[in-house]
């Protein structure tokens, strides 16, 4: 076996996992926390009316991303998902780069999640602190390590309890809805716009907090080397697990404000659960609470594989430390879990759940910009390539994404000008870095380079 198979031969994932529907279900799980609270402060920000602008700017994004990524997953079907794409698009400092924004969200989230699950934990049982984040980091990580197929069966029984919470919330409150609810709120005696009570400003600033309806949908194509037919099944679950969050954003979006009034809904820590409390649903409410709980752990869990797969690829072409992508027996990325789990529970001591999730939002709409802008230049720059799927629109739906990108994270400033610099700073230190050790490291000079190497390791590892 050569020298270049033996390296490979201990960077292996798991192969013929997950179908489409798994898939599906993996990018649900990376959301759906965002359903049950956060999201509704944008409400606070800009009124029911202007978040919903807000929210369908938000939800044009990142259906025009998913459309991009579903057929840049089919061409390149690579564990790195946009920093892969952005390899290949715009070479080794694009997809250090571009894997550097997506890494932030995915090891900055869980962090803020574990946070806001302690707090869930503490309201249900009366135990909080870092006790229960480090127990929560250590036994979804240890599941993961006993292989993908079973973190992906556990997170699906997660997620469907989490969605099975929304539908009946929304069923629930379904009778009790009344228009005038959703425009209650006014800013001032000298603005009686009850549609945009805090103008177009407080669009701006409701931006980030209707991301979270989406926010890391785009990791399904990370499992993208664990797929059962990546060309087929990326795109089909990324494409699949969006329709339906457009479901259920409509769902929590319209109904509860409807229900309860958009003021109350605004202010709420736990939206669903006082919405069904003011009802008169208080076993239900209950009930719900619990599931919401479910619907932290799902997100909080998927996205550690998220980041595990990231790290996994990013360390086997050696943009981060080459020991970080070896495998166990049961082909898990054992220190790429482990590493930014570590990296992710030190930063949730410090309890600022919000700025920290913040801050991920801005890795998010950077990473979200270079993707969309890698779609453009390989249909330019490579317009042969095979693909499976195309995009419908081409490169005019990318650019959509891409604007709308560019717009979100000046909203992330306009709301939180801390989170802007201090992740600003990451990157700064992710740059000096790359200059003076990551692109001297690197195992292939190019993705071509890359994928060629992949390949010829798996057939000569397929024959031995």
């Amino acid at each position: 076996m050569s020298e270049q198979s033996t390296y490979l031969a201990k960077r292996q994932l798991k192969r013929g996992t997950a179908g489409w529907l798994m898939l599906a279900g993996l990018g649900v799980s990376y959301v759906i926390s965002g359903d049950f609270a956060g999201w509704n402060f944008g409400i606070g920000q800009a009124g029911w009316g202007g978040f919903v602008i807000a929210a369908i700017a938000m939800a044009i994004m990142y259906l025009t991303l998913v459309l991009s990524l579903a057929e840049m997953s089919s061409s390149i079907p690579a564990a790195g998902g946009g920093y892969s794409f952005a390899r290949q698009a715009m070479g080794p400092a694009g997809g250090f780069f571009t894997g550097l924004a997506v890494l932030i969200e995915y090891a900055l989230a869980p962090a803020a999640i574990v946070i806001f699950i302690g707090a869930a934990v503490n309201e249900l049982f009366g135990v909080d602190g870092p006790l229960i984040y480090a127990a929560f980091y250590a036994v979804f990580i240890g599941i993961h390590c006993k292989g993908v197929g079973e973190a992906l069966k556990v997170m699906m029984v997660i997620s469907i309890l989490a969605v099975v919470a929304i539908l009946v919330t929304g069923a629930a409150l379904l009778p009790s809805f009344d228009a005038t609810n959703l425009f209650d709120i006014t800013s001032s005696a000298n603005n009686t716009d009850r549609f945009l009570p805090f103008g177009w400003y407080g669009v701006w600033a409701a931006l980030p907090f209707a991301m979270w309806l989406f926010l890391a949908v785009e990791g399904v194509p990370l499992a993208a080397e664990e797929a059962k037919d990546p060309q087929r099944d990326v795109p089909k679950g990324i494409i699949g697990a969006m329709v339906f969050l457009l479901v259920t954003a409509i769902i929590v979006v319209v109904l509860l404000a409807g229900a309860v009034g958009a003021e109350v809904i605004g202010s709420s820590a736990v939206p669903l659960v006082d919405a069904l409390n003011i009802e008169g649903f208080s076993h239900l409410a209950t009930f719900v609470n619990v599931l919401g709980l479910a619907g932290l752990v799902a997100s909080f869990f998927s996205i550690i594989y998220g980041y595990s797969r990231l790290v996994f690829a990013l360390s086997r072409a050696g943009y981060l430390p080459q020991s970080l992508s070896l495998t166990n027996r049961n082909k898990s990325p054992v220190r790429a879990l482990v590493v930014p789990g570590v990296f992710g529970f030190l930063v949730s001591l410090s309890g600022e759940g919000d700025l920290i999730l913040a801050m991920a939002v801005v890795g998010a709409t950077i990473s979200y910009a270079l993707m969309a802008l890698s779609h453009i230049l390989l249909r330019i720059k490579q317009p042969l390539m095979a693909r499976p799927y195309r995009t419908p629109g081409g490169i005019v739906t990318s650019a959509i994404a891409l604007v709308l990108s560019l717009i979100a994270l000046t909203g992330v400033y306009a709301f939180d000008p801390k989170a802007f610099f201090l992740t600003a700073g990451l990157f700064l230190a992710g740059g000096l870095y790359y200059i003076f050790y990551a692109k001297h490291h690197l195992v292939a000079g190019s993705a071509e380079e890359e994928f060629a190497m992949l390949s010829s390791a798996e057939a000569e590892l397929e024959t031995s």
